[in-house]
């Protein structure tokens, strides 16, 4: 790996001029949450119910006792095998995640439109122990953009992340926020799609400060395996 190499002088000059750069992104970045913050909300009156490994859940149920929650939209479909390497990827920093954010009033679920014993199968193999639920029989990840018929495939009508075609595959990823007031009504705050769930992968932050990078020399995530399988 071929690299500039210099007094600590004159790193620390070039090191400054950066950190001034990063203040500005920083501060930037607490500008934009800010304003995703702001973003309107959306009523959800679709009563939403899912599969659990312990029965029917509704929307609300997954919430417990927070008034905010996470969705992870995993691509997993149904009667298919394979498990998303990306999505696990994501998935592999949720748990000790949550650990920390449940404590400020933040649930967190997965959901899928493999049945449940699909998912419960994937989950035993990966040792994840955040809740995972399975939208077979519900509208849910359509509604949410993560899921397409195949007649919305083959007309051009499957849109992902705002204005994607989407053309082969029956499923995508993303993340979603809800929130519910005191009475109980739930509301859509935010969802985000492909290159927006990166935020969710901390192993990326800190290659990110490694001078190789994401090290994606064959492709994006071409390194990137099912934790059992590397």
């Amino acid at each position: 790996m071929h690299h500039p190499i210099v007094s600590r002088e004159d790193w620390l000059a070039a090191r400054k001029a950066l950190l001034a750069r990063e203040r500005e992104m920083t501060h930037a970045l607490d500008a934009l949450r800010a304003e995703r913050r702001q973003l309107p909300w959306v009523r959800i009156d679709k009563p939403y119910v899912f599969d659990g490994p312990d029965g029917r859940r509704t929307l609300a149920d997954l919430f417990d006792d927070r008034s905010q929650l996470a969705i992870y939209h995993f691509m997993l479909t149904p009667g298919s095998d394979h498990i998303c390497a990306g999505c696990a990827f994501t998935a592999d920093h949720v748990d000790a995640a949550r650990q920390h954010f449940e404590r400020a009033d933040l649930a967190f679920a997965a959901v899928s439109r493999a049945p449940i014993d699909q998912i419960e199968a994937a989950r035993r193999r990966m040792g994840w122990r955040f809740p995972w639920v399975s939208a077979a029989d519900s509208d849910f990840n359509h509604d949410f953009a993560v899921s397409f018929t195949p007649e919305e495939r083959a007309e051009g009508r499957a849109i992902y992340n705002y204005g994607t075609v989407i053309r082969n595959s029956p499923d995508m990823f993303g993340a979603s926020i809800f929130v519910k007031d005191d009475s109980g009504a739930i509301f859509h705050s935010y969802s985000t799609y492909h290159r927006g769930t990166e935020l969710l992968m901390g192993a990326f932050n800190w290659l990110d400060l490694a001078p190789k990078g994401r090290n994606e020399t064959d492709g994006t995530m071409s390194w990137v395996k099912l934790h059992d399988s590397y």
